[in-house]
């Protein structure tokens, strides 16, 4: 009986010697890790059981065990030595709120944005510095700025809001105004399709797409850029084509935005195009004269306001950089930067020949070809119709335009076999491959060929602003 009894005292002795004080332990978590990662996971860890070599501590899921224990578990021991230098070891036990079914993806920030994060944690903030006020219009951005405003004032008038256009235009700023500007008193999820992608593939390894579907689908606001990224992903598609009707059905407002038109996204379910096409579509056009100069005079003002100083641009440096560029924005802002840098180091104000030998290698580049250009310079050369050049008809006069086009689509662009094939009505790779060996054994010993394709190329390359599809 004795021995029991100082068995029990012992155990009691372990349980009770030195007990944690669980308020300063989560005070010292947030000094040591930082205010940003404490309040994202290690607020909500409790404290279940506590012995005098180890703590069992609890948290929310197992998504939250096994990150926190990947990343922070280390450190989580160290902190726990100083209030109690016994201490070996953790183990996390898993005890979901008993308030209901809640997990990371229900979890909706203070500020009303949904934001995804590394494994669910912050991948994707809105940015504050891209709004609406100094987003720079003209005459190519008019129509997708006033859309994206009265979205904002109207929701779900236009549902979804489509926005599309090349490289560096500003979709992305656009899209992100609207997230700010809706944020105020919605529920707003902004997310690249890539980083969609990318949840989804993650949450099929981990099981949790029930977890997924609930995260998705729970936004006033949905706001996916880059959607052009799930072409040819057959599952993705599948599972956005859902998260859309849904969003939809709850008349959620969604904005999406592109590099190409609905109808032009190849390898996307014909269902999917048809919902992107059912809302408003607009494009958003390459920076004219006036844009650009606008875009140049406000770089010009932020410089200003941000270094206390003026960079020296003469009026007829900007107005040659404006006329010269056939870049998008964002290369407008590089050149735009290049040249205040050299007018720094030779600290003196740049002319117009200074600025054409600093940016030489920029407007002498070659520029990029599409193959829809190719396909329309192409048929119009030979006269025929664009329809018969890509029709299955193998007659001659049909055939040798088609492999000439197919010949410069090859050289000309960075497009891969198979998808030069698709865009001359879906035709195989090795078509492709024969029709270049055809043409490049006819230019040895035609005359006649020679002559059309180097004609060809000329008018080809005459118009520089064309986009690679």
């Amino acid at each position: 009986m004795e021995k029991v009894s100082l068995k029990k005292t012992a155990s009691s002795s372990l349980l009770e010697e030195n007990v944690l004080n669980w308020n300063l332990v989560q005070k010292s978590f947030e000094k040591s890790f930082g205010s940003e990662i404490y309040s994202s996971w290690l607020k909500n860890i409790s404290l279940i059981k506590e012995y005098n070599d180890h703590v069992i501590l609890g948290v929310k899921t197992r998504f939250f065990r096994d990150w926190i224990t990947s990343r922070y578990a280390d450190k989580i021991l160290g902190e726990l030595k100083k209030h109690k230098i016994s201490i070996t070891r953790l183990e996390f036990r898993i005890e979901p709120e008993k308030t209901g079914n809640k997990s990371l993806f229900s979890n909706i920030q203070e500020n009303k944005i949904s934001e995804i994060k590394n494994s669910i944690l912050n991948y994707n903030r809105l940015n504050p510095n891209l709004n609406f006020d100094n987003f720079v219009v003209g005459q190519s951005n008019n129509l997708c700025f006033l859309s994206a405003k009265k979205t904002c004032s109207q929701l779900s008038r236009y549902n979804p809001l489509f926005i599309y256009g090349g490289v560096g235009l500003g979709k992305t700023h656009l899209l992100n105004a609207i997230g700010l500007e809706l944020s105020k008193n919605n529920t707003v999820m902004f997310i690249s399709a890539e980083r969609f992608m990318y949840q989804f593939i993650k949450s099929i390894k981990k099981n949790e797409m029930v977890n997924f579907k609930d995260f998705f689908r729970k936004a006033n606001v949905f706001i996916i850029d880059d959607i052009q990224f799930i072409r040819g992903k057959e599952g993705l598609q599948e599972e956005f084509f859902h998260t859309f009707n849904t969003l939809f059905d709850q008349s959620s407002q969604i904005v999406i935005s592109s590099d190409r038109a609905p109808n032009k996204l190849d390898r996307v379910q014909d269902r999917i195009k048809s919902r992107l096409s059912g809302g408003l579509v607009v494009d958003i056009g390459s920076p004219e004269y006036d844009l650009k100069l606008k875009i140049l005079r406000k770089k010009i003002s932020e410089y200003q306001n941000f270094f206390k100083e003026s960079p020296d641009l003469q009026e007829e440096v900007l107005s040659y950089v404006a006329k010269n560029s056939n870049s998008n924005i964002r290369e407008l802002i590089g050149i735009f930067n290049r040249v205040v840098a050299f007018g720094k180091m030779s600290k003196k104000p740049l002319n117009v020949n200074d600025c054409k030998i600093i940016l030489r290698d920029v407007y002498n580049s070659n520029k990029v070809i599409s193959i829809d250009k190719i396909q329309t310079v192409t048929s119009n050369f030979f006269s025929i119709s664009l329809n018969d050049m890509l029709s299955p008809r193998r007659s001659r006069p049909l055939a040798r335009p088609r492999q000439i086009a197919m010949y410069f689509a090859k050289k000309l662009t960075t497009r891969s076999l198979p998808e030069i094939g698709r865009k001359f009505a879906n035709r195989d790779h090795t078509t492709v491959i024969h029709a270049v060996k055809t043409i490049e054994k006819l230019l040895q010993n035609n005359e006649e060929i020679k002559k059309n394709v180097e004609e060809l190329k000329s008018l080809i390359l005459s118009d520089t602003n064309a986009i690679s599809n």
